[in-house]
C-alpha cells in the first residue's frame, strides 16, 4: 500500500513537473487585431530589392503598404501600433525547407521521434499529421526569423509526403499551410557503406543499384497506369497518394548528391513528366549546365560543411551557391535536421561571403523556397496583399555577430519571442549573479 502511494505521489509530481515544463512554451497568438506600421528599416524585399528607408503596414494579416517612407505622406494615427525600426531590417520570414522540425523532440529518445517508418515504399504515409506543435524546438527557431517549415518525412525508398506549415499553431491542423505538397524519393545510391560490424567501413560498390533503379520503375510504371483510370476498381493507398504527381499538382523531390545519380534522376522524372526538385545536390556544381538546360530547381544542403569530394576545393560548399546563382540556376537553401533550423539564416550568411550577392541570399530563404514550394503568390517577399509573415532584426539576419530578432508577425500575429534557450539563459545568468 505505501509502494502504491509512493508511486501515485512520483507519477504526480512528474505530471506536475512536465504540465509546468509545458507552460513554458509561448502561446499561439490570436488573430490580428487593428493595424500595424513599421517604419525607417531597411527593407529586404526577398526579390532581390532593397529599400534603405521604408514603410510596411499591414492589416488583417495581408501587408497594406510596402513603400519608401521617403517618397509618400503617411499619418502615423491611423495605425493601431507604430514600430520605430530606424537603423534595423526588415526581412520577409524565412521558410526552412527539408526539415523534420515538428516530427523529432529527442534525437536520443526513439519515443519522440516520428519522421519515418519501416518499408522502402511509403507514398501514402503524411508527415503532416505527425507534426508537433508543441514542440520546444519550434520557438527557438523563430527567433531567428524561420518562420515557416516544409515538414518532410525520411527513411525508405519513397518516404511520403511533406507539407507546408507556419510556425505558431495550436495543432496541426492550424499549423497546415499547405498540405500535401510534394512527394520525397531518396534515389538509390551507387556506393554504400559497408558498416563496422562487416569489418569494412568504406564506402564500396552497390551492386543492386541497377536492380534498385529497375524495381523503382516498375513501381512508378504501375502508380502512373493506376493513375489513369478515373475510377479504380481496386483501391490502392499507395497509388492513390501518387495520382498528384501524374497532373504534376504535386512535385517529386529527388533527394541525391552524387553527379550520376543527379542526372539519372532527373532522366527518370522527365520520363514519366513529372515536376522534380533536387535535394541535397552536394555534386550540383559540376553538373550546372545539365541543371539549367533541364531547368531543375535545387535545395541545396548546408553550406557550412566540406565538400563531398576529396579532391574539390576545401571552399567548395561555400561557394557553390554562387555558381548557381552565376548560372542561372534557381537555387534555396536548407539545413539539416531540426533543431538545426535555427542556423539557417547563417548558412545563407557563409555563402554571401564566398561570392554570393547578400539579397541573394534573402532570396534563397524566401521567394525561392516559396517558389519551389508553389506558395509565392502569397508569401515569400514584401509585396503588398502578401501574407504579413515577417520579421525585425537589429541588424544584418545573415550574420550571427548581428542577427538579433526583437518582433516578428506570422500573418499579422504578433508572436511570443521567447524560447527555452532565451529561459535557461535568464535563470543562470540570476544564479552566477548572486
Amino acid at each position: 500500500m505505501i509502494r502504491i502511494t509512493i508511486r501515485a505521489i512520483s507519477c504526480s509530481l512528474l505530471l506536475l513537473l512536465s504540465f509546468s515544463l509545458r507552460a513554458q512554451n509561448p502561446v499561439p497568438a490570436p488573430a490580428q487585431t487593428g493595424s500595424v506600421l513599421i517604419l525607417g528599416a531597411t527593407a529586404h524585399l526577398g526579390n532581390g530589392s532593397v529599400i534603405a528607408n521604408s514603410a510596411i503596414g499591414f492589416e488583417g494579416g495581408k501587408l497594406t503598404l510596402v513603400a519608401d517612407a521617403t517618397t509618400i505622406r503617411l499619418d502615423r494615427s491611423k495605425f493601431t501600433t507604430v514600430y520605430d525600426a530606424s537603423g534595423k531590417h526588415v526581412y520577409p520570414g524565412f521558410i526552412a525547407l527539408n526539415t523534420n522540425l515538428g516530427l523529432a523532440e529527442i534525437e536520443a529518445a526513439r519515443a519522440t521521434v516520428d519522421y519515418a517508418d519501416i518499408g522502402q515504399y511509403n507514398p501514402n504515409l503524411r508527415a503532416i499529421i505527425a507534426y508537433n506543435t508543441d514542440s520546444d524546438v519550434i520557438p527557438t527557431v523563430r527567433s531567428n526569423g524561420v518562420l515557416m517549415a516544409q515538414v518532410t518525412p525520411q527513411g525508405g525508398t519513397i518516404s511520403g509526403s511533406s507539407s507546408v506549415v507556419q510556425l505558431d499553431a495550436w495543432n496541426w491542423e492550424d499549423a497546415t499551410y499547405l498540405a500535401e505538397e510534394g512527394l520525397h524519393l531518396n534515389w538509390p545510391q551507387m556506393r554504400t557503406f559497408g558498416g563496422w560490424e562487416t569489418g569494412s567501413p568504406e564506402m564500396k560498390k552497390n551492386d543492386q543499384y541497377e536492380k534498385d533503379v529497375q524495381a523503382l520503375r516498375r513501381f512508378f510504371e504501375e502508380a502512373k497506369a493506376y493513375a489513369q483510370q478515373p475510377v479504380p476498381e481496386v483501391k490502392n493507398l499507395r497509388f492513390e497518394a501518387m495520382r498528384a504527381l501524374f497532373n504534376q499538382k504535386s512535385t517529386l523531390y529527388l533527394h541525391t548528391d552524387n553527379v550520376k545519380t543527379m542526372q539519372e534522376s532527373v532522366l527518370f522524372a522527365e520520363s514519366f513528366g513529372l515536376r522534380s526538385v533536387l535535394v541535397g545536390a552536394d555534386d550540383a556544381w559540376i553538373v550546372v549546365d545539365f541543371l539549367k538546360a533541364h531547368n531543375v530547381a535545387v535545395v541545396l544542403g548546408k553550406t557550412q560543411s566540406l565538400p563531398a569530394r576529396e579532391d574539390a576545393d576545401v571552399d567548395q560548399t561555400f561557394k557553390t551557391a554562387a555558381l548557381l546563382q552565376e548560372k542561372g540556376v534557381m537555387f534555396a537553401l536548407s539545413n539539416e535536421g531540426f533543431w538545426q533550423q535555427r542556423n539557417l539564416p547563417f548558412q545563407a550568411g557563409q555563402a554571401v561571403g564566398f561570392g554570393l550577392p547578400k539579397e541573394a541570399g534573402v532570396t534563397a530563404l524566401t521567394l525561392t523556397p516559396a517558389k519551389i514550394l508553389g506558395i509565392d503568390k502569397t508569401t515569400g517577399t514584401l509585396e503588398t496583399g502578401k501574407d504579413a509573415t515577417l520579421f525585425i532584426s537589429e541588424g544584418d539576419a545573415l550574420d550571427m555577430r548581428t542577427c538579433q530578432v526583437t518582433a516578428a508577425f506570422i500573418q499579422g500575429r504578433t508572436i511570443n519571442l521567447d524560447n527555452k534557450h532565451k529561459q535557461l539563459n535568464q535563470r543562470f545568468e540570476k544564479k552566477y549573479r548572486q
